[in-house]
Formats: C-alpha cells, sequence, structure tokens
C-alpha cells in the first residue's frame, strides 16, 4: 500500500477512538514538576525561562492587561511542547491541525475583543474608523476594518498550520530522497543528510517561533482593547 506525504497529520485512533486529546496534554506531563522546596537545576532552568518570557510579555501592555500573563504564559508553553514532541519520530503534532489551532485562536481572539467593548466601547468602535477620513470613504474603510478584524482568528490558526505543515512536509520529502539515493549515490545522500540537520535546527527553531508569535499575536489585540 503506498503512503501519502499527508498521512502523518492524519489524526492517530486507538480503537476507533481519536488520541488528539493526549497529544495535546501529553507534552505537559514530561515538563518537570517538583515540590516548591525541592528545587533541581532542570526546574530552576524552566523558571528562568518562564519569568524571562513573562517580563518580555508584558512590557507593552497596559498595567490592566497583566492579569492574563499566567494564560499567555500557559499558552505558550502548550503551544512549544506540542510543536517540539511532534518533531520526533512516531509522534503527532496536534498544531499541525487546523481545526485545533482554530479552537485556540477563536476564543482567545474573541474574548479580548469583547474585554474592548466592555471596558472601552468608545475606543473599540474608534479602530473601525481612522481619524480624519473623508466622509465618502467611511462605508468603504468600516467594511475593511471589519473584514481585518474578523480575518485575525483566521490568520493566527493558519500562520501556526501552514508553518509546521511545511516544515514536516520538507523533513520528510528529504529524508525519502536521502533513503532513495543511499544505495546508488551514497556521497550525494550524505550531503543531502547534512541538509536535512540543518534542516532539523531550523525546524526546532520554527517550533518556538511560531508559538511565541501565536502568543505576541494575541497579546497585540489584548494591548489594543485594553
Amino acid at each position: 500500500m503506498t503512503l501519502s506525504f499527508f498521512d502523518q497529520f492524519m489524526i492517530p485512533q486507538l480503537m476507533g477512538m481519536p488520541l488528539i486529546i493526549p497529544a495535546m496534554f501529553f507534552p505537559l506531563l514530561l515538563l518537570p514538576q517538583t515540590p516548591r522546596m525541592l528545587q533541581n537545576r532542570m526546574h530552576t532552568i524552566m523558571t528562568y525561562i518562564t519569568q524571562n518570557f513573562t517580563k518580555q510579555l508584558l512590557l507593552p501592555l497596559n498595567l490592566p492587561a497583566h492579569k492574563w500573563a499566567n494564560p499567555l504564559t500557559s499558552l505558550m508553553i502548550l503551544l512549544a511542547s506540542m510543536n517540539l514532541l511532534g518533531l520526533l519520530p512516531y509522534t503527532f503534532t496536534p498544531t499541525t491541525q487546523l481545526s485545533i489551532n482554530m479552537a485556540l485562536a477563536i476564543p482567545l481572539w474573541l474574548t479580548t475583543v469583547l474585554i474592548g467593548f466592555r471596558t472601552q466601547p468608545t475606543n473599540a468602535l474608534g479602530h473601525m474608523l481612522p481619524e480624519g477620513t473623508p466622509t465618502p470613504l467611511i462605508p468603504m474603510l468600516v467594511l475593511i476594518e471589519t473584514i481585518s478584524l474578523l480575518i485575525r482568528p483566521l490568520a493566527l490558526g493558519v500562520r501556526l498550520t501552514a508553518n509546521l505543515t511545511a516544515g514536516h512536509l520538507l523533513l520528510q520529502l528529504i529524508s525519502t530522497a536521502t533513503l532513495a539515493l543511499l544505495p546508488t549515490l551514497p556521497s550525494i545522500a550524505i550531503l543531502i543528510t547534512m541538509v536535512l540537520i540543518l534542516l532539523t535546527l531550523l525546524e526546532l527553531a520554527v517550533a518556538l517561533i511560531q508559538a511565541y508569535v501565536f502568543v505576541l499575536l494575541l497579546s497585540l489585540y489584548l494591548q489594543e482593547n485594553t
């Protein structure tokens, strides 16, 4: 049976039950969890990285938005752990599914919009129409700004899905070419293997960067509405 390159993005099943939920939360179980009085090196490194990320994330935000520090940091850790664990062999990356990314993007984006309409409705509606707009252009600009507002969650979900899917497909294509050339052209196969290692390192960086970009854009949306 010939397998498709896209079979790696199919949701695994066990006895007919989809394993998407365990695949989402299993990476968090791998993080070091020790009692507060029993610190080790790994726990200290994780605490240092988390504190510095939270500090950098909250620098451009207004004071009322600082209450979102824990949800945004937790989301960053969740996305980064799923992206990184999905690079291992015989694993599944939940963030390659558009449905999962949209399920994360839409509620969080909608929450930021509702916060804006609840706390500062005038400013939230003012984003729909730039100051000093000529009267004939008002209907068109309101329509454009409304579309740009509604397309934000789609951009969040599609960006994360497309980057991870493209990276995984590229790795699989190059690894398949390496195995095909190994018996006949071993020298070229070795060169391609070196390229594959470099792309793997690049994919590790992409996995972290895309998680950071997802959370950063959410924080920018939050800043506009607080």
